[in-house]
């Protein structure tokens, strides 16, 4: 039986189109430094899920069924982490004064999926697409390939969104709102993603 392709594809651009920890940290930091100069951050973002797909491919949800509470442990780090990541961006502005804060580069785009509920879940129901009789090889290839595709169209589009947000509310009473609403929403889905794993 072949891969469900269109299916997938219809899945993986819900997921990775929509609101979610990785999208969230993109939009703050183009809005923060601009599209541009946080390229190498989203680039590493995009790869770092890479990280998450080969080794789920290849039986890590085996041993998270065999060794739950480790499983559970790195859910509560994760979450954690990404709080973390949720209460910088609450902080972040849109001055001009580069000197205040570094951009992230794109080894910190590396480890924000791997820190992330929201990957760790998706990732695993997308192997639900795949067919039993497919080789494992192949299935992991198969969802690491649209997975990486979709993320090089769609993540991007976050950065440009951060940059236009910038020129239109810089200086203005709705910047502070803004960031600390992205935190909300980053430390939102970071809940709604932990629920849908141990429903």
């Amino acid at each position: 039986m072949s891969f469900p392709i269109v299916p997938f594809i219809v899945f993986a651009v819900s997921q990775v189109g929509t609101p979610g920890p990785a999208n969230m940290a993109i939009l703050a930091t183009s809005a923060r430094f601009g599209f541009r100069d946080t390229l190498p951050f989203t680039l590493g973002v995009i790869l770092g899920k890479q990280a998450i797909i080969w080794p789920l491919g290849f039986g890590l949800m085996q041993l998270a069924q065999a060794a739950p509470l480790v499983f559970q442990a790195m859910t509560v780090v994760s979450a954690l982490y990404i709080c973390y990541l949720a209460w910088r961006v609450a902080r972040m502005s849109l001055t001009t004064d580069t000197s205040v804060d570094r951009v992230p580069g794109f080894a910190n785009g590396l480890i924000v999926h791997p820190m992330n509920p929201k990957a760790w879940a998706m990732i695993t129901a997308s192997f639900t697409f795949v067919p039993d009789t497919m080789a494992q090889l192949e299935a992991t290839a198969w969802v690491a390939g649209v997975l990486l595709a979709c993320q090089l169209v769609l993540q991007p589009m976050w950065g440009v969104a951060g940059e236009i947000i910038t020129r239109t509310i810089k200086g203005t009473r709705y910047e502070r709102g803004l960031f600390i609403g992205l935190a909300v929403l980053t430390v939102a889905s970071v809940v709604y993603a932990i629920w849908g794993i141990n429903r």
